[in-house]
Protein backbone atom coordinates (compact mmCIF):
# COMPACT_ATOMS: atom_id res chain seq x y z
CA UNK A 1 0.00 0.00 0.00
CA UNK A 2 1.42 3.41 -0.99
CA UNK A 3 1.16 6.66 0.95
CA UNK A 4 -1.00 8.12 -1.84
CA UNK A 5 -3.85 5.64 -1.32
CA UNK A 6 -7.09 7.30 -0.28
CA UNK A 7 -7.95 6.15 3.25
CA UNK A 8 -11.24 4.38 3.93
CA UNK A 9 -14.19 6.68 4.74
CA UNK A 10 -14.28 7.82 8.35
CA UNK A 11 -16.27 10.17 10.52
CA UNK A 12 -13.81 13.04 10.24
CA UNK A 13 -10.70 13.50 8.14
CA UNK A 14 -7.82 14.79 10.25
CA UNK A 15 -4.72 16.80 9.53
CA UNK A 16 -2.70 13.60 9.97
CA UNK A 17 -4.69 11.98 7.15
CA UNK A 18 -3.89 14.89 4.84
CA UNK A 19 -0.21 14.80 5.80
CA UNK A 20 -0.02 11.03 5.20
CA UNK A 21 -1.77 11.28 1.84
CA UNK A 22 0.41 14.19 0.66
CA UNK A 23 3.60 12.67 2.05
CA UNK A 24 4.41 15.69 4.21
CA UNK A 25 4.46 16.55 7.91
CA UNK A 26 1.40 17.80 9.80
CA UNK A 27 3.30 21.07 10.32
CA UNK A 28 3.42 21.63 6.56
CA UNK A 29 -0.31 21.00 6.32
CA UNK A 30 -0.82 23.58 9.07
CA UNK A 31 1.30 26.15 7.20
CA UNK A 32 -0.78 25.64 4.05
CA UNK A 33 -4.15 25.78 5.85
CA UNK A 34 -3.22 28.83 7.93
CA UNK A 35 -1.20 30.53 5.17
CA UNK A 36 1.84 30.66 7.44
CA UNK A 37 3.75 31.40 9.52
CA UNK A 38 6.30 29.61 7.31
CA UNK A 39 6.28 29.57 3.52
CA UNK A 40 5.75 26.32 1.66
CA UNK A 41 7.19 25.54 -1.78
CA UNK A 42 4.53 25.98 -4.50
CA UNK A 43 4.78 22.32 -5.60
CA UNK A 44 4.38 21.09 -2.01
CA UNK A 45 1.46 23.46 -1.38
CA UNK A 46 -0.26 22.20 -4.54
CA UNK A 47 0.17 18.62 -3.32
CA UNK A 48 -1.33 19.47 0.07
CA UNK A 49 -4.25 21.37 -1.49
CA UNK A 50 -4.96 18.37 -3.74
CA UNK A 51 -4.98 16.07 -0.72
CA UNK A 52 -7.37 18.43 1.10
CA UNK A 53 -9.69 18.41 -1.93
CA UNK A 54 -9.66 14.64 -2.43
CA UNK A 55 -10.11 13.80 1.24
CA UNK A 56 -12.68 16.51 1.91
CA UNK A 57 -10.69 17.84 4.86
CA UNK A 58 -12.31 20.68 6.83
CA UNK A 59 -10.19 22.48 9.45
CA UNK A 60 -11.62 22.46 12.97
CA UNK A 61 -12.72 26.08 13.48
CA UNK A 62 -13.06 25.67 17.24
CA UNK A 63 -9.56 24.27 17.61
CA UNK A 64 -8.16 27.00 15.37
CA UNK A 65 -9.92 29.69 17.41
CA UNK A 66 -8.54 28.23 20.63
CA UNK A 67 -5.02 28.18 19.24
CA UNK A 68 -5.16 31.69 17.79
CA UNK A 69 -7.18 33.23 20.64
CA UNK A 70 -9.57 34.52 17.96
CA UNK A 71 -12.70 33.26 16.23
CA UNK A 72 -11.87 35.51 13.25
CA UNK A 73 -15.53 36.54 13.33
CA UNK A 74 -17.18 39.96 13.65
CA UNK A 75 -20.79 40.49 14.71
CA UNK A 76 -22.93 43.18 13.07
CA UNK A 77 -26.28 44.44 14.39
CA UNK A 78 -28.39 46.71 12.19
CA UNK A 79 -31.99 47.89 12.63
CA UNK A 80 -33.23 46.29 9.40
CA UNK A 81 -31.17 44.86 6.55
CA UNK A 82 -34.36 44.90 4.48
CA UNK A 83 -33.78 48.66 4.27
CA UNK A 84 -31.60 49.18 1.16
CA UNK A 85 -29.26 51.55 3.02
CA UNK A 86 -28.56 49.04 5.81
CA UNK A 87 -28.30 46.29 3.22
CA UNK A 88 -25.63 48.35 1.45
CA UNK A 89 -23.90 49.08 4.77
CA UNK A 90 -23.95 45.42 5.84
CA UNK A 91 -22.48 44.28 2.52
CA UNK A 92 -19.76 46.93 2.83
CA UNK A 93 -18.91 45.72 6.36
CA UNK A 94 -18.80 42.12 5.13
CA UNK A 95 -16.41 43.04 2.32
CA UNK A 96 -14.16 45.09 4.60
CA UNK A 97 -14.06 42.28 7.17
CA UNK A 98 -13.32 39.63 4.52
CA UNK A 99 -10.43 41.67 3.19
CA UNK A 100 -8.84 41.40 6.63
CA UNK A 101 -9.60 37.70 7.06
CA UNK A 102 -12.77 37.96 9.18
CA UNK A 103 -16.19 36.37 8.69
CA UNK A 104 -19.38 38.26 9.51
CA UNK A 105 -22.41 37.33 11.62
CA UNK A 106 -25.32 39.63 10.72
CA UNK A 107 -28.32 40.19 13.01
CA UNK A 108 -31.31 42.57 12.90
CA UNK A 109 -32.74 44.44 15.86
CA UNK A 110 -35.90 45.55 13.99
CA UNK A 111 -35.38 48.91 15.72
CA UNK A 112 -36.34 47.17 18.96
CA UNK A 113 -34.29 47.73 22.12
CA UNK A 114 -35.09 44.33 23.66
CA UNK A 115 -34.06 42.50 20.48
CA UNK A 116 -30.91 44.62 20.17
CA UNK A 117 -29.84 43.61 23.68
CA UNK A 118 -30.61 39.96 22.95
CA UNK A 119 -28.46 40.11 19.82
CA UNK A 120 -25.60 41.68 21.79
CA UNK A 121 -25.89 38.91 24.39
CA UNK A 122 -25.94 36.16 21.74
CA UNK A 123 -22.90 37.53 19.93
CA UNK A 124 -21.01 37.82 23.23
CA UNK A 125 -21.84 34.17 23.99
CA UNK A 126 -20.36 33.16 20.63
CA UNK A 127 -17.12 34.93 21.57
CA UNK A 128 -16.89 36.99 18.40
CA UNK A 129 -13.80 39.15 18.07
CA UNK A 130 -15.85 42.33 18.08
CA UNK A 131 -19.30 43.79 17.48
CA UNK A 132 -20.29 46.60 15.12
CA UNK A 133 -23.59 48.06 16.24
CA UNK A 134 -26.00 50.45 14.57
CA UNK A 135 -27.99 51.06 17.73
CA UNK A 136 -31.50 52.30 18.43
CA UNK A 137 -30.01 54.18 21.40
CA UNK A 138 -27.64 57.14 21.53
CA UNK A 139 -25.72 55.41 24.35
CA UNK A 140 -26.37 51.65 24.12
CA UNK A 141 -25.78 49.24 26.99
CA UNK A 142 -22.63 47.26 26.13
CA UNK A 143 -21.81 45.94 29.61
CA UNK A 144 -22.05 42.31 28.45
CA UNK A 145 -19.47 42.94 25.75
CA UNK A 146 -17.24 44.83 28.17
CA UNK A 147 -17.47 41.97 30.69
CA UNK A 148 -16.41 39.53 27.96
CA UNK A 149 -13.65 41.93 26.84
CA UNK A 150 -15.17 42.12 23.37
CA UNK A 151 -14.66 45.52 21.69
CA UNK A 152 -17.53 47.35 20.03
CA UNK A 153 -17.88 50.08 17.40
CA UNK A 154 -21.01 52.21 16.99
CA UNK A 155 -21.75 52.54 13.28
CA UNK A 156 -23.96 55.20 11.65
CA UNK A 157 -23.52 57.20 14.84
CA UNK A 158 -23.37 60.98 14.56
CA UNK A 159 -21.73 62.07 17.82
CA UNK A 160 -18.73 61.35 20.00
CA UNK A 161 -19.32 59.29 23.15
CA UNK A 162 -16.21 59.19 25.39
CA UNK A 163 -14.81 55.68 25.71
CA UNK A 164 -16.49 54.35 22.55
CA UNK A 165 -15.31 53.87 18.99
CA UNK A 166 -17.91 55.35 16.68
CA UNK A 167 -18.27 56.03 12.96
CA UNK A 168 -20.80 58.23 11.22
CA UNK A 169 -21.62 61.53 9.58
CA UNK A 170 -22.74 64.95 10.78
CA UNK A 171 -26.49 64.46 10.46
CA UNK A 172 -27.25 68.06 11.39
CA UNK A 173 -25.10 69.45 8.57
CA UNK A 174 -26.33 66.78 6.15
CA UNK A 175 -30.02 67.48 6.73
CA UNK A 176 -29.40 71.22 6.73
CA UNK A 177 -27.82 71.02 3.26
CA UNK A 178 -30.89 69.24 1.85
CA UNK A 179 -33.36 71.70 3.38
CA UNK A 180 -31.28 74.69 2.24
CA UNK A 181 -31.44 73.27 -1.27
CA UNK A 182 -35.24 73.14 -1.07
CA UNK A 183 -35.23 76.75 0.20
CA UNK A 184 -33.09 77.74 -2.82
CA UNK A 185 -36.01 76.63 -5.01
CA UNK A 186 -38.19 79.23 -3.30
CA UNK A 187 -40.01 77.00 -0.82
CA UNK A 188 -41.08 78.64 2.43
CA UNK A 189 -43.31 75.92 3.87
CA UNK A 190 -41.12 72.82 4.21
CA UNK A 191 -42.39 69.82 6.16
CA UNK A 192 -40.39 67.12 7.92
CA UNK A 193 -41.21 63.41 7.78
CA UNK A 194 -39.19 62.22 10.76
CA UNK A 195 -38.52 58.60 11.62
CA UNK A 196 -39.36 57.23 15.05
CA UNK A 197 -36.39 56.08 17.12
CA UNK A 198 -36.80 53.73 20.07
CA UNK A 199 -34.41 55.74 22.21
CA UNK A 200 -36.55 58.86 21.97
CA UNK A 201 -33.44 61.05 21.55
CA UNK A 202 -33.15 64.21 19.48
CA UNK A 203 -32.13 63.24 15.95
CA UNK A 204 -29.61 65.36 14.05
CA UNK A 205 -31.79 65.29 10.94
CA UNK A 206 -34.55 67.12 12.77
CA UNK A 207 -32.08 69.61 14.18
CA UNK A 208 -30.63 70.27 10.73
CA UNK A 209 -34.09 70.82 9.23
CA UNK A 210 -34.93 73.32 11.96
CA UNK A 211 -31.58 75.13 11.71
CA UNK A 212 -31.97 75.64 7.97
CA UNK A 213 -35.45 77.13 8.41
CA UNK A 214 -34.41 79.34 11.33
CA UNK A 215 -31.35 80.74 9.57
CA UNK A 216 -33.47 81.51 6.49
CA UNK A 217 -36.01 83.34 8.66
CA UNK A 218 -38.73 80.83 7.82
CA UNK A 219 -41.38 79.41 10.15
CA UNK A 220 -41.20 75.82 11.33
CA UNK A 221 -43.11 73.62 8.91
CA UNK A 222 -45.35 70.71 9.87
CA UNK A 223 -43.73 67.56 11.36
CA UNK A 224 -45.08 64.05 10.98
CA UNK A 225 -43.38 61.18 12.82
CA UNK A 226 -43.57 57.69 11.35
CA UNK A 227 -41.45 54.57 10.94
CA UNK A 228 -38.30 54.49 8.78
CA UNK A 229 -40.13 52.38 6.18
CA UNK A 230 -42.02 52.72 2.90
CA UNK A 231 -45.30 52.23 4.76
CA UNK A 232 -44.25 54.79 7.34
CA UNK A 233 -43.55 57.29 4.58
CA UNK A 234 -46.85 56.51 2.86
CA UNK A 235 -48.72 57.26 6.09
CA UNK A 236 -46.67 60.43 6.64
CA UNK A 237 -47.45 61.61 3.10
CA UNK A 238 -51.17 61.10 3.59
CA UNK A 239 -51.14 63.01 6.88
CA UNK A 240 -49.17 65.92 5.39
CA UNK A 241 -51.59 66.16 2.46
CA UNK A 242 -54.49 66.31 4.91
CA UNK A 243 -52.90 69.18 6.88
CA UNK A 244 -54.68 72.53 6.86
CA UNK A 245 -51.45 74.26 5.81
CA UNK A 246 -50.25 71.79 3.19
CA UNK A 247 -46.47 72.11 2.58
CA UNK A 248 -44.93 72.82 -0.81
CA UNK A 249 -41.85 70.74 -0.01
CA UNK A 250 -40.99 67.78 2.24
CA UNK A 251 -37.71 66.59 3.72
CA UNK A 252 -37.84 62.86 4.57
CA UNK A 253 -35.42 61.42 7.11
CA UNK A 254 -34.85 58.27 5.03
CA UNK A 255 -35.07 57.22 1.40
CA UNK A 256 -37.59 54.52 2.33
CA UNK A 257 -39.94 57.12 3.81
CA UNK A 258 -39.52 59.23 0.67
CA UNK A 259 -40.52 56.29 -1.55
CA UNK A 260 -43.71 55.89 0.50
CA UNK A 261 -44.37 59.64 0.33
CA UNK A 262 -44.03 59.52 -3.47
CA UNK A 263 -46.79 56.91 -3.62
CA UNK A 264 -49.07 59.03 -1.44
CA UNK A 265 -48.47 62.08 -3.64
CA UNK A 266 -49.03 60.16 -6.88
CA UNK A 267 -52.25 58.62 -5.56
CA UNK A 268 -53.49 62.13 -4.70
CA UNK A 269 -52.91 63.16 -8.32
CA UNK A 270 -50.06 65.51 -7.45
CA UNK A 271 -46.91 66.03 -9.48
CA UNK A 272 -43.40 65.93 -7.98
CA UNK A 273 -41.75 68.42 -7.90
CA UNK A 274 -44.28 70.75 -9.55
CA UNK A 275 -46.89 70.50 -6.80
CA UNK A 276 -44.72 69.30 -3.92
CA UNK A 277 -40.93 68.98 -3.96
CA UNK A 278 -39.15 66.21 -2.07
CA UNK A 279 -35.67 65.56 -0.68
CA UNK A 280 -34.45 62.66 1.46
CA UNK A 281 -31.57 61.22 3.45
CA UNK A 282 -29.45 58.04 3.07
CA UNK A 283 -28.28 57.66 -0.52
CA UNK A 284 -29.58 54.16 -1.28
CA UNK A 285 -29.91 52.72 -4.79
CA UNK A 286 -33.71 53.04 -4.68
CA UNK A 287 -33.34 56.83 -4.63
CA UNK A 288 -31.82 56.75 -8.10
CA UNK A 289 -34.48 54.46 -9.57
CA UNK A 290 -37.64 55.98 -8.08
CA UNK A 291 -39.84 58.20 -10.26
CA UNK A 292 -38.99 60.96 -10.19
CA UNK A 293 -35.48 60.16 -9.03
CA UNK A 294 -34.85 61.35 -5.48
CA UNK A 295 -32.61 64.19 -4.42
CA UNK A 296 -30.97 62.71 -1.34
CA UNK A 297 -28.12 63.16 1.12
CA UNK A 298 -25.71 60.35 0.31
CA UNK A 299 -23.73 58.71 3.12
CA UNK A 300 -20.34 57.11 2.26
CA UNK A 301 -21.32 53.57 3.29
CA UNK A 302 -18.13 51.86 2.08
CA UNK A 303 -15.77 54.32 3.78
CA UNK A 304 -17.79 54.12 7.00
CA UNK A 305 -17.81 50.32 6.96
CA UNK A 306 -14.08 50.05 6.38
CA UNK A 307 -13.39 52.54 9.17
CA UNK A 308 -15.64 50.58 11.55
CA UNK A 309 -13.86 47.28 10.87
CA UNK A 310 -10.43 48.85 11.23
CA UNK A 311 -11.48 50.57 14.45
CA UNK A 312 -12.63 47.21 15.81
CA UNK A 313 -9.33 45.54 14.99
CA UNK A 314 -7.46 48.55 16.39
CA UNK A 315 -9.42 48.22 19.64
CA UNK A 316 -8.23 44.60 19.95
CA UNK A 317 -4.68 45.95 19.74
CA UNK A 318 -5.35 48.45 22.51
CA UNK A 319 -5.70 51.56 20.33
CA UNK A 320 -7.48 54.52 21.94
CA UNK A 321 -11.19 54.84 20.95
CA UNK A 322 -12.25 57.79 18.82
CA UNK A 323 -15.15 59.17 16.80
CA UNK A 324 -14.68 59.24 13.02
CA UNK A 325 -16.88 61.61 11.02
CA UNK A 326 -17.25 61.32 7.24
CA UNK A 327 -18.57 63.96 4.82
CA UNK A 328 -21.90 63.48 3.05
CA UNK A 329 -22.83 64.47 -0.48
CA UNK A 330 -26.12 66.02 -1.61
CA UNK A 331 -27.02 63.98 -4.68
CA UNK A 332 -29.25 66.33 -6.69
CA UNK A 333 -31.78 64.63 -8.96
CA UNK A 334 -35.34 65.46 -10.08
CA UNK A 335 -37.61 65.34 -7.02
CA UNK A 336 -36.44 68.73 -5.68
CA UNK A 337 -37.09 70.64 -8.91
CA UNK A 338 -33.70 70.30 -10.58
CA UNK A 339 -33.57 68.83 -14.08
Amino acid sequence: MTTSAVPAPRTQVTRKDVARFAGVSTAVVSYVVNKGPKKVAPATEAKVQEAIRLLGYRPNAAARALKLGSTETIGLIVPDNGNPFFSLLARAVEDAAANLGYALLLTNSDGNLTKERRNVRNLAARQVDGVILSSVLFEPDLTELEAAEIPAVLLDHDADIPGFNSVGVDRVAAAKSAVEHLISHGHTNIALAMGINAGNFSDGREQGWLQALTEAGLPEGPIVRSFFTRDGGYTAGQRLLAAANRPTAIFASSDMQAIGILRALHEAGLSVPEDIALAAYDGSAEAEYSWPSLTTVEQPAHAMAEAAVRALIGARRGEKPEHRTFPTHLRVRNSCGCH
